[in-house]
């Protein structure tokens, strides 16, 4: 029944043709059953395990990379090559991509728990009304149309519509649903209002959420995926997983690649079509694979084979530096994706605020000899913590509180009248309530006043153990004070009393709306002397203006406190004794913001980063709060900036998209709302953050770029999320975008600098076939180069310090290619020049190595034809390991030269030095003492077919190699100056434009 909150009860009733005395005839249960089905969620289809193996390899880098792998493999069984060389290249290919198979595996098998441990919310039992009896029955065999009672602690079972209230007032907590900070009282009346949203629906009772305070009947009106959670459920099954901006980048990347090496590929055999028919291949066939070959050995050049597992190391790391952070990364690309954020969609309450409602300001009457003369105090302490202290009005500290007569009397009050509990979690390291938040304060408020007569006192409670100083002055003043009688809440009185004995004498305290409390007090508690006084007039609007004062404009909640001397020996209350009160105080009350939070507020705002709060509570409660956290600090007025999710749906189509581009605050939401958010601002190319801690959250989190879910939050909210905050502070995120930023700026270097190096190696290997010049690096060398040479350092480049101004620049658009315009000519003039030393270094031996055979030019160029003529030398001269070792080494030193050149994109290596990062310099070490031993240890030496070097050699390999870091420097010298007259000639056009010009570009 979708409209059960619109309909009377009589209606609803009808509807199902249940008696509310009765409940549902056995016939009725099995003909519901079959119409409406199970209250289960249903459970989703799987994806299959081999499924989810192969769409890790659906990614064209990861097929051109088999490919290779393959023919590879082909090639050397034609050759009739056997043994380890045949198979080493394919294989270490492969097993990179099965390492990456894996993480991708358990990633996706992580997201799919999140639908599972929605169930952890349904309710195991309930009290059901069947065929005129009570029985409890397995929450699964609840039907529409059944009865069921709820009490105090009630998981609520199934969507249930209000029928009979059973005590004064029935309090649900609906945070995992809705957000809201306090529990919600549900009544009978039918709701009228239009688009109602799950805050309006008062006479509805939603699974999963739990009775916090009374009794009711209610009839069931949806159950399994018809029921609050379900369409929670069915939201997060229709969320599809985004790619990240390096996943889309990286993809592009293979994309341009493949081209790249499909055209190199057919130019060399082009080229080498008229040499097909060399006598020295056999046959025009055997020409033809010969250079077939070389073009696979191009394509093996030209792919960073060790880029996937960078790339995943470079994230990993980030992720432990994360941890350390408080941000526990869950998805490694999530971690990249902060770097690019650019709104961040923040959850009001627990995130921006402690989530603990803490009393901030008390107002009593301190004397009336010269007027009225109305007290403030302010209390500081954000936490349940039972630690802070009482300010009077001109900021000074209150040494000892509970000296002032009102202000004891309302700890008293505070800690009697209150049914909640407060105690320290040891596991958890916090102190955690029990019942209503608005006790909790209370009983918090208790402890930071204090006991009085005790001079020692604050720095006596203080050496209590945490388990005791929780509710060491409650159970004070229970001790002190027998509880007798209480009179419960209700709706109509919207008031609480409790009577008290204490050394033969009944005292009456009462707590409540201070509309109800005040109306009911004849006399007044004065705060200087302790003295009563009887109210008039002038004291009574004099609190009344307060009590507006702290509602309206702080939008705190408030209470008014009350006592009243009883008769001697009464044993019981009535509500006619709540009359004749004397008023002690009134105190105001709120979900404080989070000390940090502005300032990470501030950051955001130079980083280039718009946060939306969005909440689902009331528009004046969250822009208050807002306005505490600095959130509206840069704008004029709230017109046009906050709304209510219904005010934004009613708004036509553009419309919504301009009040997306200036929305800081979005009220009264539902969980379609934060979803409907995300994906608006997503069709606006803004990679959006979404945080939340609620079952409610877990739809916007999936659908997000990155969810954040918080420590304390649910464990679907987790399940659902990218990555978690270990103390749900606002502050922590943006210190992990600071830490997304840096990790891809090092991502980029790296990938630079393992492009540069491939392009290296397809120069030398075209050049050397352009030449005609015997092949410079056998496939097994170029393998060795990639992995190991490459890998190494690129790994270190992660650990490269981010700048100082990172959290200054504006974020990077999504379309930003990791590689473009002038930086790809800068890595290609690079490239080329690897490529060129490290043939040079091949032809060297040749012709002036004092170790070779010295040969003519024209001689090495017609290496091919040797056997056919009579020559000077033996044709086994081209057969010597020597020549490609230099050219192997001379291509290993010269990129380990380049790896430094990437400390930084921009910046020369006189101002970052190498020493900036140990890390690298200990990586270019590591990777040269593995190279120095396959040339020296023989059956290395042997499997790479390399030999030993002279000292000549080694010292025409580093003349060779150092020019690298000379012409990058200069590279880098055109860039820093290109880019400040480029910027500065932006800047001056941007600031010349008016305004209106301005919106119309």
């Amino acid at each position: 029944m979708e409209d059960a909150y619109a309909r009377s009860v009589s209606e609803v009733l009808d509807f199902f043709g249940v008696d509310s005395s009765k409940g549902l005839t056995d016939f009725q249960v099995s003909q519901h059953a079959r119409l409406y089905g199970k209250n289960v969620l249903p459970e989703e289809e799987r994806t299959p395990f081999w499924k989810l193996v192969f769409k890790q390899f659906d990614d064209l880098l990861v097929k051109i990379l088999i490919a290779a792998a393959l023919v590879s493999f082909l090639l050397a069984l034609i050759n009739g090559e056997t043994g380890l060389i045949a198979f080493l290249e394919p294989s270490v290919i492969l097993m990179i991509l099965a390492a990456n198979a894996a993480v991708g595996v358990i990633t996706e098998t992580n997201a799919e728990k999140a639908l599972e441990e929605l169930r952890a919310y349904q309710a195991d039992i309930a009290t059901v009304l069947r065929n005129g009896c009570f029985s409890i029955l397995p929450a699964t065999e609840l039907v529409p149309g059944d009865i069921v009672e709820v009490s105090v602690g009630c998981k609520i079972p199934a969507d249930m519509r209000m029928i009979e209230m059973l005590s004064g007032q029935l309090r649900v907590d609906q945070a995992i649903l809705t957000g809201e900070s306090s529990s919600v009282e549900k009544d009978l009346e039918s709701t009228i209002a239009t688009n109602a949203v799950y805050q309006d629906k008062t006479n509805i009772l939603f699974s999963g959420t739990v009775v916090v305070a009374g009794r009711a009947r209610a009839v069931v009106i949806g159950v399994g995926a018809n029921t609050a959670m379900g369409s929670i459920r069915d939201s997060m099954l229709r969320t599809d997983d985004e790619a990240t901006p390096l996943k889309k980048k990286l993809d592009e990347f293979g994309t341009f690649l493949a081209k790249v090496i499909a055209g190199i590929c057919v130019l060399v055999w082009i080229v080498n079509i008229g040499h097909f028919r060399d006598p020295a291949h056999g046959g025009f066939l055997r020409g033809a694979i010969h250079y077939f070959k070389i073009a696979v050995a191009l394509a093996v050049a030209a792919i960073p084979e060790g880029l996937p597992a960078v790339v995943t190391t470079c994230l990993a790391l980030g992720t432990k530096r994360m941890a350390r952070l408080n941000a526990i990364v869950r998805s490694l690309p999530s971690v990249e994706t902060l770097g690019c954020t650019t709104v961040i969609c923040s959850d009001k309450t627990g995130t921006l605020t402690t989530n603990m409602m803490s009393v901030s300001k008390i107002c009593v009457v301190h004397s009336i000899k010269n007027g009225p003369e109305v007290a403030e105090f302010g209390v500081s302490g954000t936490t349940y913590a039972p630690e802070g202290f009482i300010f009077d009005n001109t900021g000074v500290q209150l040494e000892f509180p509970a000296q002032l007569p009102c202000l004891l009397h309302i700890a008293m009050c505070s800690a009697l009248c209150n049914e909640s509990l407060l105690q320290y979690n040891p596991d958890k390291g916090n102190y955690e309530k029990i019942g209503e938040s608005t006790e909790v304060a209370l009983r918090v408020l208790a402890e930071k006043v204090g006991l009085p007569g005790f001079d020692s006192m604050p720095s006596a409670l203080n050496m209590l153990s945490k388990h005791e100083r929780a509710s060491y002055c409650n159970h004070y003043w229970e001790n002190q004070f027998k509880k007798v009688s209480v009179l419960e809440f209700s709706r109509d009185r919207k008031m609480m009393s409790v009577l008290c004995n204490h050394k033969q004498m009944e005292i009456m305290f009462s707590k409540g709306a201070p509309e109800s409390i005040i109306s009911r007090c004849t006399n007044i508690l004065c705060n200087n002397d302790g003295s009563t006084i009887p109210i008039d007039a002038t004291l009574r609007a004099e609190l009344d203006s307060r009590f507006n004062s702290f509602a309206g404009k702080e939008t705190l909640r408030c209470l008014a406190l009350a006592l009243k001397i009883m008769p001697m020996g009464q044993q019981t209350l009535s509500f006619d004794d709540e009359k004749d009160l004397t008023f002690i105080g009134l105190v105001g009350m709120l979900d404080p913001p989070r000390e940090e939070v502005r300032n990470a507020m501030i950051s955001c705002m130079t980083a280039g980063i718009r946060v939306i709060v969005v909440t689902g509570d009331n528009k004046s409660t969250a822009e208050s709060v807002c306005r505490k956290i600095g959130a509206f600090d840069h704008l004029v007025d709230y017109v046009g900036h906050s709304y209510t999710a219904a005010e934004f749906e009613e708004l036509p189509g553009t419309q919504q998209t301009m009040t997306l581009q200036r929305m800081a605050l979005l009220t009264r939401v539902e969980p379609s709302h934060k979803r409907m958010l995300v994906e608006a601002l997503q069709n606006q190319n803004e990679v959006v953050a979404m945080t939340g801690d609620g079952v409610n959250d877990a739809p916007a989190l999936k659908k997000a770029d990155i969810g954040i879910a918080m420590g304390s939050g649910t464990a679907v909210a987790k399940s659902a999320s990218d990555m978690v905050l270990a103390d749900d502070n606002f502050a922590t995120i943006v210190a992990a975008v600071a830490e997304g930023r840096a990790i891809y700026n090092n991502t980029k270097q790296f990938i630079r600098y393992m492009i540069s190096s491939n392009i290296g190696e397809v120069v030398c290997i075209f050049v050397a076939a352009v030449l005609g010049i015997p092949d410079t690096l056998a496939p097994v060398q170029l393998l060795w180069v990639n992995l190991v040479t490459d890998g190494l350092p690129a790994t270190a480049i992660g650990f490269n310090k981010p700048d100082s101004d990172v959290m200054k620049a504006k974020p990077r658009k999504v379309s930003e290619a990791v590689v473009s315009g002038w930086l790809f000519f800068r890595y290609l003039v690079i490239g080329a020049y690897v490529g060129l030393a490290t043939v040079a270094g091949f032809i060297w031996w040749f012709i002036y190595s004092e170790t070779g055979p010295k040969l003519p030019y024209t001689e090495l160029m017609n290496f091919d034809t040797c056997p056919t003529r009579e020559t000077t030398y033996p044709c086994s001269i081209f057969e010597d390991r020597h020549p490609s070792t230099v050219a192997m080494t001379v291509l290993v030193v010269v990129e380990m030269f380049n790896a430094l050149n990437n400390l930084s994109e921009n910046q020369s290596l006189l101002v970052i030095p190498p020493w900036s990062n140990l890390w690298l310099v200990a990586s270019i070490i590591l990777t040269m003492l593995l190279h120095i031993l396959i040339l020296y240890v023989p059956p290395l030496s042997t499997l790479f077919s390399v030999t030993s070097l002279s000292w000549n050699e080694w010292a025409v390999i580093l003349y060779l190699s150092f020019p690298v870091i000379i012409i990058d420097e200069v590279l880098k010298f055109f860039s820093r100056n290109s880019h400040g007259i480029r910027f500065n000639f932006r800047f001056r056009r941007y600031d010349a434009l008016p305004k209106k010009e301005l919106r119309d570009k």
